[in-house]
C-alpha cells in the first residue's frame, strides 16, 4: 500500500529554517511533499493570487521530501498543489514551524493558519505549527517531540470535521507540556511606527505587540503560553456565529419588510 501522502507548507517561503524541521519531524509517518511559497508571505491570512500567474519551481530533495515553490500565497500553495502538483489527495496538511507566534487573535492574520484552513475546507485533518520566535537562528529543540506526537495522533484518528489545529510553542524555555485551550481575545496595540525618507515623506513601516484582553482568564493560549507550556487550539473556517442568529434576527426583524 502507499504510504500516507503528507503536504506541508508555510508562510515563511521554501528557505525557511522552520520549514526543514517540520519535515524531518515528519518523514517517518509517510510521503511527504513540500510545496511553499518561493518568498515570505506572512501576515496574508487566506489571500490567494487572482491576476497573476503561478508559477512552479522544483527544488532538489530534502531527506526524501519533494520540494517545490509557488509564486505565491499559502492558500495558492495547497490549492495548486490539490489540482495540479500532488499525486493523490493528501492525508494531512501540515503547515510551519512557523517563526512567529500565531496565538490570540493572530490567528486571523496568519498565513500558515490560512494554509491550514485550506486543508480543512478541502476535508483534510490539517495542523499549523507556530514558535514565538521570529528568528530565523530560533531552536526548534523543545518543539520536536510535540510535533512528532500530534501528528502521529492526527494521521492514525484524524480531526472532528470541519476542524483543524492551531499549535503554538514557547521559546527559549523548557516546555512543560500542552494545553487544549482556546485563543485569547486580543488586540495589537502601537501597530505602526512612523518614519521621513531622505525626501520628507512621511512612511510607516508595521511594528507593535500583541495585548491580552482578558488576563485573568487561565483557559486561554496566551494564560498557557506565558507559563511555558506548548498551546493547541481546535479552530474552524466557517465563522458562522449559529448561536447568534435568534438575537441578530429579532434586532434586526425577519424577515426585513421594505
Amino acid at each position: 500500500m502507499d504510504k500516507p501522502l503528507i503536504l506541508i507548507s508555510n508562510d515563511d517561503s521554501i528557505d525557511a529554517p522552520g520549514l526543514l524541521v517540520l519535515v524531518d519531524c515528519v518523514r517517518h509517518l509517510g510521503e511527504v511533499w513540500v510545496v511553499a511559497p518561493e518568498h515570505p508571505h506572512s501576515g496574508q491570512s487566506s489571500a490567494f493570487t487572482v491576476n497573476e500567474p503561478l508559477r512552479i519551481k522544483e527544488y532538489p530533495d530534502y531527506h526524501g521530501a519533494r520540494m517545490r515553490s509557488v509564486s505565491g500565497t499559502p492558500v495558492d500553495c495547497i490549492k495548486l498543489s490539490m489540482h495540479h502538483i500532488v499525486p493523490r489527495r493528501p492525508a494531512l496538511v501540515l503547515a510551519g514551524v512557523n517563526h512567529g507566534s500565531n496565538a490570540g487573535n493572530s490567528v486571523i492574520y496568519s498565513g500558515t493558519m490560512g494554509a491550514v484552513f485550506e486543508g480543512c475546507m478541502h476535508g483534510i485533518p490539517s495542523v499549523g505549527y507556530s514558535l514565538l520566535h521570529h528568528s530565523l537562528a530560533a531552536d526548534f529543540s523543545q518543539c520536536l517531540p510535540y510535533i512528532t506526537a500530534v501528528t502521529e495522533r492526527v494521521l492514525a484518528k484524524g480531526l472532528p470535521a470541519g476542524v483543524c489545529l492551531n499549535i503554538n510553542f514557547p521559546a527559549k524555555v523548557k516546555i512543560e507540556g500542552m494545553k487544549v485551550v482556546r485563543s485569547a481575545r486580543s488586540h495589537w496595540t502601537e501597530e505602526y511606527q512612523e518614519y521621513t525618507d531622505p525626501h520628507g515623506h512621511p512612511f510607516f513601516w508595521l511594528t507593535g505587540r500583541i495585548v491580552n484582553d482578558e488576563p485573568k482568564a487561565t483557559d486561554t493560549d496566551l494564560h498557557w503560553l506565558g507559563l511555558n507550556y506548548a498551546t493547541c487550539v481546535p479552530v474552524r473556517p466557517d465563522q458562522n456565529a449559529i448561536d447568534k442568529m435568534a438575537g441578530v434576527a429579532s434586532l434586526i426583524g425577519e424577515p426585513i419588510g421594505l
